[in-house]
């Protein structure tokens, strides 16, 4: 196959709203050894794309300044290396940067088939959703059937990986949401229970579904105020999972609980993990996850679709929170 030299992306002009993403011509990426150059059918969008536009998330110095952390589309080229993928093979990629494009080179490590049925859209909505709520709520939380889990912002892609994972484990699921639409989209994936937080005290409403200090697993992407009030709901021995900060970066708490219910307070990102653990969180996806996806258990759910060079709309859809699961870039 005869690559093009250059192609289209989308990059960052500078620090602000939407408008500042700007659709360019830059060269197709080389294909360095381990990795697969993908022609991308789509991408995905999440909040670390927003974060980077506005200037909020800093990109690591050997990672691609473009936006963009996941893909599906097809394998044009291999390095050296790179397992046992061939010409032609059908691919969804974790990204170091670089999504927002036709072309994106991604380590064979952090590459998996698209599952059974999917088409590139649902692809496409795997890799940064499920990479990151496997690692933190089962690899890192250890939650394991028959316990209680707490997610915020169900209906987020976040959220709604979450709430499917936790259901397909046997755990009873509580979520926290936006609006009754939200709430009930979050019983849909398989919640036991959905709380509008706009509605009354959410911490006494879990108390009186499950019962005081009965939460084992949480997965917290809001923090701030939400810390202490998530503590204060945890069974002995919980694990509390914080992923990001969308309620504020600091939080006061009392510590007693830590020590007296022997609670393990646990954070990460997927970005800055080494190339060997991201290859080994897609292994574990691809052998305890995979079987779920291709007997149609469970599925990401694309709320909507905007071509490439319209990804200003798509930030626009996600930063009002109004979206049901994923926002998809197709190319």
């Amino acid at each position: 196959m005869v690559l093009p030299t250059d192609m289209v992306a989308v990059d960052i002009k500078e620090p602000g709203g939407p408008e500042v993403l700007t659709a360019v011509t830059v060269p197709v990426p080389d294909v360095q050894a381990g990795d697969l150059l993908i022609k991308n059918e789509a991408v995905g969008v999440n909040r670390p794309d927003v974060a980077q536009r506005t200037g909020n998330y800093p990109v690591p110095p050997d990672a691609n300044p473009l936006p963009g952390l996941e893909v599906a589309g097809e394998v044009v080229a291999i390095g050296a290396g790179a397992g046992d993928w061939k010409i032609g093979d059908k691919a969804l990629g974790l990204t170091h940067g670089g999504g927002y494009a036709e072309y994106t080179a991604v380590h064979h490590g952090h590459c998996l088939p698209w599952p059974d049925g999917f088409d590139s859209a649902l692809s496409a909505s795997i890799p940064e959703n499920y990479f990151t709520v496997y690692y933190n709520v089962f690899t890192r939380a250890g939650l394991k059937g028959g316990e209680t889990f707490l997610v915020h912002g169900g209906s987020s892609g976040i959220g709604h990986a979450a709430i499917q994972l936790a259901h397909a484990a046997g755990c009873t699921v509580i979520t926290t949401a936006g609006s009754a639409e939200k709430c009930q989209f979050c019983l849909d994936a398989g919640a036991n229970k959905a709380f509008n937080y706009k509605d009354g005290d959410w911490v006494e409403k879990i108390e009186a579904f499950v019962g005081k200090k009965s939460v084992d697993v949480v997965l917290d992407m809001v923090a701030g105020t939400y810390v202490q009030k998530n503590l204060s709901l945890m069974a002995r021995d919980g694990r509390y999972a914080l992923i990001a900060f969308l309620g504020g970066v600091k939080a006061e708490i009392s510590l007693g609980p830590l020590l007296r219910d022997r609670i393990t307070l646990s954070g990460s990102t997927l970005r800055p993990q080494t190339v060997a653990e991201k290859a080994a969180i897609a292994a574990d996806l691809y052998a305890n996850v995979w079987p779920l996806f291709n007997a149609g258990t469970i599925q990401p759910n694309v709320h909507a679709t905007f071509p490439l060079t319209e990804a200003a709309k798509a930030h626009e859809l996600m930063e009002t929170s109004a979206h049901l699961g994923k926002i998809i870039l197709t190319v």
